[in-house]
């Protein structure tokens, strides 16, 4: 199905932002909300695109995850809110494992005057980040590259990270499903952080509001595992039900968050 520029300029802008009002889109390209529904229509018929209450999203695959280009780009100003909120969170002198995730990365981002830290990690891009930071020391786990995103997994690393207790363990992750259920694409990857969140005191979750129901197709562990997840928006009333019940904390990091613009939402 053939599709006009604007259309392709909408398909881009949705795949970079992973999910978008349709007024949103109306207002970005100066269309009429006819117009902007018409164009999703098409979008949708031709499976670039995927429907939901009030929006539209890019179409996610349970079995391959997007490139790490677009993994960055998606969520990007939600992603240093959250960073920035996790990071005030995190003390002077604490030891952490971070792994693999464009939002972990931005955490690092935002760790470069913490003091006295220790960070174990299997992401080569936060070794980078947090290299500039000389009251940081920083571990890297050895094992197998993938090229892709600098990310490191296999048995070498798996073997590694259990040599390790910390104090928080800092996870991101593909997808959330309804149930709970703590989902990605790699199990090399899945493996590494099964093994991080065995060995960490607390587990803190980092991840934006369009990981809630992506399809990811490995399992990685219930959401009990779970102290605290740190996200950009309120999840819906079914999924602060279900944190209450398994004693899962939310913090919900407003725009342009800092340690006081943060909120509970359990």
């Amino acid at each position: 199905m053939a599709l006009n520029p604007r259309q392709l300029a909408i398909l881009q802008s949705v795949k970079e932002q992973g999910s978008v009002k349709t007024e949103e889109l109306a207002e970005e390209f100066g269309i009429t909300l006819q117009t902007a529904r018409r164009d999703i229509q098409r979008l949708t018929e031709a499976a670039e695109l995927e429907r939901f209450h009030g929006g539209v999203r890019a179409v996610d695959s349970s079995t391959r995850n997007i490139t790490y280009t677009e993994r960055k780009r998606i969520q990007a100003s939600a992603k240093q809110d959250i960073a920035r909120q996790v990071a005030a969170a995190i003390p002077h002198g604490a030891s952490l494992f971070m792994n693999i995730g464009t939002t972990v990365e931005a955490v690092a981002s935002e760790m470069l005057h913490h003091r006295d830290l220790r960070v174990v990690t299997n992401n080569l891009h936060v070794a980078r980040i947090l290299a500039a930071n000389p009251q940081c020391d920083v571990v890297v786990a050895g094992g197998t590259l993938r090229h892709e995103d600098l990310g490191v997994v296999g048995e070498a690393a798996l073997n590694f990270i259990r040599q390790f207790k910390v104090d928080i363990g800092l996870i991101g992750i593909s997808g959330i499903d309804a149930d709970g259920t703590l989902r990605d694409y790699d199990m090399r990857e899945v493996m590494v952080a099964r093994a991080i969140v065995a060995q960490s005191r607390q587990v803190w979750l980092v991840a934006d509001h369009s990981k809630f129901e992506r399809p990811a197709m490995i399992e990685m562990a219930p959401l009990k595992v779970v102290h605290t997840l740190f996200t950009d928006l309120a999840p819906a009333s079914s999924r602060q039900r279900l944190m209450e019940e398994l004693g899962v904390r939310c913090v919900v990091a407003q725009m342009g968050a800092n340690s006081a613009d943060a909120k509970d939402a359990t």
